[in-house]
């Protein structure tokens, strides 16, 4: 009993740790967890940006539903400081790396400017009610330092939504109204401060009738602010001091506010045509050019119909254009989730590598085709092959006409052309026409391609033109005796490339032995011309010839026994 109890201590007591990580794990910033959490904090930080300055200039606000704010101001105070708790179990990146380690993700989250923007914002400002009173909530203004939590959210769903344009207008939108409420408050506000009803300006006495209800006062407010920020004018004018320079402020914001409405709204309607233009070819250029070159009116007719239906219908001719910025494996990916079904139905294809599928699926061009439009022709060099990816195309006769099959999603044709098999009686030809029945969804691959992925898979070659081969056999339209003819034509021109080959290597072994044998006797020229510059360098010149006779036979005698010293010394022997 001892042991097993002893067992279960020790097998407890790592436990506890990985319990406490399961209560709070590490998140992940670019994780779900940490994105729906943005989007929770996003509700106290409005609330606090909104509610908090209308209840400080609309008392009748603050004291209707005091019990209400109270509940609503705690509630986000408890939400901020779980987010200062998310804060220290939120990892960060270390060269590429998500650290999950809370000693190293505490210490870098205390020495940021959040954590103490965080602190401020929940400082107790709150305890001054005790002497101010319950009605006075802005005390709570430090909860304003929140707001960078807002700004998160809003670009971390951007970035996630599948309509970013849409979200910007909306933020774009809010920001707007968050602006011309905080104006109306201050104008609130400042009518109070200068006394309802002195002037035309300021907000009307309360006492009348209508204008004491709170919805009114905010309404009246908020439509007074909208009046002036748009610049729409049809304003009372200002008679004080106080009122001036409100309204000065605020003509300084309205072109402020202007300028970055009109911004964005041109980056929002650039980023539409810029994607529009990315999905889809541009058919002004085409137009502008059918014009000038005077194209009949039904080719042009066709043309125009093709270009709306892939704008109507979302098709999209450039995938490769658009996924050309991620990394290649992560292309990769993406387009194996989008066509590996649909090379896959392909019969040559099947049972190749996974690695060779991935290779191929790149390569992949998609293309549409009009009604009536002719995918190939009986007699055209087949270059590509093509798989149906949507629509239906029939096997026509020469007429145009007469159907002799339809082929629909999912089959395929072309794909013994872009494969070079030994006695294939068609050649490299298009044994039948093919016309499009309506518009039809093709995926081209073409024969270079195939050849450039196949040349890295040498043995996915030879399963695929072993299973070309069977196709063939099947169709009575393989020559096995051009097939013999050819193999023994390549078997004898290979031989005779391994004989060239072989003399090759010769001639390189003969012209490695004649090149030794020039450097040997260049290096034994040079040896004896310097032996000979060395015997030479000692000899008489004609002047001390001349000389020398002049002294006589004494001189001469000398000469000769210094020559025949010189020549008998000479260069060392590099031997």
């Amino acid at each position: 009993m001892s042991q097993d109890s002893k067992v279960k201590t020790t097998e407890s007591s790592p436990s506890a740790p990985s319990k406490a990580r399961k209560l709070l794990p590490v998140l992940d910033p670019s994780g779900d967890y940490y994105y729906w959490w943005l989007n929770t904090m996003v509700f106290p930080v409005m609330y606090n940006l909104i509610i908090i300055v209308c209840r400080a200039c609309f008392p009748d606000l603050q004291h209707s539903y005091l019990v209400a704010w109270l509940v609503l101001d705690y509630t986000s105070d408890l939400l901020y400081l779980l987010d200062i708790v998310v804060r220290f179990h939120t990892g960060f990146l270390d060269q590429g790396i998500l650290v999950v380690d809370k000693g190293r993700i505490s210490s870098r989250y205390v020495r940021t400017w959040s954590f103490l923007l965080d602190l401020a914002s929940l400082m107790p400002t709150d305890a001054a009610y005790v002497q101010l009173g319950l009605h006075t909530p802005m005390l709570r203004l430090n909860r304003f330092l929140r707001v960078p939590r807002l700004f998160e959210a809003f670009d971390r769903t951007e970035t996630r939504t599948a309509y970013p344009n849409v979200f910007r207008i909306t933020k774009l939108m809010l920001y707007i109204f968050v602006v011309i409420h905080w104006n109306s408050c201050l104008y609130f506000a400042l009518s109070r401060y200068l006394g309802f009803g002195r002037d035309a300006w300021v907000y009307p006495d309360p006492a009348q009738p209508g204008f004491e209800r709170l919805r009114r006062q905010y309404l009246y407010s908020f439509y007074f602010s909208t009046l002036i920020l748009t610049t729409v004018g049809d304003t009372p004018l200002p008679a004080r001091e106080e009122e001036y320079l409100f309204m000065v402020g605020d003509f300084l914001l309205a072109v402020m506010g202007f300028a970055t409405i009109m911004g964005s709204m041109s980056s929002v309607i650039y980023n539409m045509n810029t994607a529009d233009a990315a999905f889809y070819p541009d058919h002004a250029l085409v137009k502008k050019y059918m014009k000038q070159q005077h194209v009949n009116r039904r080719l042009e007719r066709r043309v125009i119909d093709w270009y709306q239906h892939l704008q109507i219908n979302k098709k999209m001719t450039n995938e490769v254009a658009i996924l050309q910025h991620l990394p290649e494996r992560l292309r990769a990916e993406v387009a194996v989730s989008v066509h590996l079904s649909t090379l896959s139905r392909v019969q040559i294809f099947q049972n190749c590598e996974a690695s060779l599928l991935e290779e191929l699926v790149l390569k992949l061009q998609p293309q549409t085709y009009s009604p009536g439009e002719y995918v190939c022709r009986k007699g055209d060099i087949g270059r590509e092959m093509y798989i149906i990816r949507e629509g239906q195309l029939a096997v026509v006769a020469d007429d145009g006409v007469t159907q002799y099959a339809v082929l629909g999603a999912g089959l395929y044709f072309g794909e013994i052309s872009i494969i070079n098999i030994k006695g294939n009686m068609s050649g490299n030809r298009r044994t039948a026409n093919i016309k499009s029945l309506g518009y039809s969804d093709l995926f081209c691959l073409s024969k270079e391609d195939l050849r450039e992925v196949l040349s890295e898979y040498p043995q996915a070659q030879v399963v695929m033109e072993e299973k070309g081969r069977e196709i063939l056999l099947k169709m009575n339209k393989l020559d096995v005796n051009a097939e013999a003819a050819e193999i023994a034509l390549q078997e004898a021109t290979e031989s005779r490339l391994r004989g060239l080959d072989q003399q090759l290597d010769d001639l390189q072994t003969k012209f490695a032995r004649l090149l030794a044998e020039l450097e040997s006797s260049a290096l034994k020229i040079a040896y004896r011309i310097e032996r000979l510059e060395w015997q030479t360098r000692e000899w008489p010149m004609p002047e001390e010839l001349a000389e020398a006779d002049d002294e006589g036979e004494p001189g001469e005698g000398t000469s000769q026994g210094g020559e025949g010293r010189s020549a008998q010394e000479g260069p060392p022997d590099p031997e």
